[in-house]
This record gives C-alpha cells, sequence and structure tokens, in this order.
C-alpha cells in the first residue's frame, strides 16, 4: 500500500464524508475539538490517518434496532 493512501487531506475527507471542508475545519478548531483525530503537520496542513477515520465513524454509527 502506497503511504499517501493511508492519510486524507482535510479536502479528501470532507469529500469522502460527502461534506464541506469547512465542516472538517469547524470540527478540527471546535472545544473541545470534533471529528476524527488528525495530525497538524503545519499551520496551514492537516492530515486524516484512515484507520483514525473509520474507528471515528464506527463510533457515530447508531443502530435503530437498539435505540431506545
Amino acid at each position: 500500500m502506497n503511504s499517501h493512501d493511508t492519510w486524507f487531506t482535510t479536502e479528501e475527507l470532507a469529500d469522502l464524508l460527502g461534506v464541506d471542508p469547512s465542516s472538517v475545519r469547524r470540527w478540527r478548531t471546535a472545544t473541545p475539538p470534533e471529528g476524527p483525530p488528525f495530525v497538524r503537520v503545519s499551520a496551514r496542513h492537516t492530515i486524516y490517518a484512515r484507520t483514525d477515520v473509520e474507528a471515528w465513524l464506527e463510533q457515530q454509527r447508531s443502530d435503530p434496532g437498539t435505540a431506545a
């Protein structure tokens, strides 16, 4: 696997999730931060590990059959 396949930029993550990049940025700057864990590479570049995104998505999952 290519190392570029394991990380998403803000724009790539937004595209994957079907949201605007501004939403991803807002999650990141919320107090406390929301959304998947991230790595701030520089002041203008943030990346997200595929495994962190997958784990975060799993945590967001709700099963209508078990909802009370």
